[in-house]
């Protein structure tokens, strides 16, 4: 069993919204760190998120490119979306990958992490689910997600991140933790 030091446990003492609708909520936080000084914090408090990591037997994985206004660039992206209420992670991710690819996910996922993108100041819980089978079932039905759907080789994918083409950690982090998993006998290893 892991200790944590009680003695370096920030105390929160309240916490307050300070703007708040459907996509985001800031707060500022009361918090005292182990030095004894109080200050407010921001914390943004997003909603959970599923992913969906789809490998085929060739050793490919589905991926949407498209544009991010907030930073300006395209890239790779997988397949996700917000969690609705009542809704399991997996189904939300099977759920968006047929939305936004046409492809619908086979078989009983793969919960292969869950983390926190920025947990310094964000609270967005992130929880990642892998098939390795897929069927076309039709064609996306919001045109806006993507550019284009792409299976790429999993070969590709660390030039891709080390290039800055695969954006945010929603997808860097799954396809990562897959390329380690590949060698390792780790879960998602093959």
């Amino acid at each position: 069993m892991t200790e944590y030091p009680e003695a370096l446990k920030w105390k929160v003492h309240g916490e307050r919204t300070v703007y708040d609708n459907r996509w985001i909520k800031v707060n500022l936080v009361d918090v005292e760190p182990p030095d004894g000084s109080r200050f407010e914090h921001h914390v943004v408090r997003l909603d959970h998120v599923a992913i969906a990591l789809l490998v085929n037997e060739n050793e490919e994985v589905l991926t949407l490119w498209r544009y991010r206004f907030a930073v300006d660039q395209w890239g790779y992206e997988l397949i996700g979306g917000l969690v609705e209420e009542g809704e399991e992670p997996a189904a939300t991710a099977a759920r968006e990958a047929e939305e936004e690819t046409g492809w619908r996910p086979i078989g009983e996922p793969e919960h292969i992490v869950k983390f926190q993108p920025l947990p310094g100041m964000i609270d967005s819980p992130v929880d990642v689910f892998m098939w390795r089978q897929a069927e076309k079932v039709g064609e996306p039905t919001d045109a806006e997600e993507a550019a284009r759907i792409e299976w790429i080789p999993v070969d590709r994918v660390l030039d891709l991140v080390r290039n800055g083409e695969v954006l945010g950690s929603g997808a860097v982090i799954p396809l990562l933790y897959y390329l380690a998993s590949r060698n390792s006998g780790a879960a998602g290893a093959r």
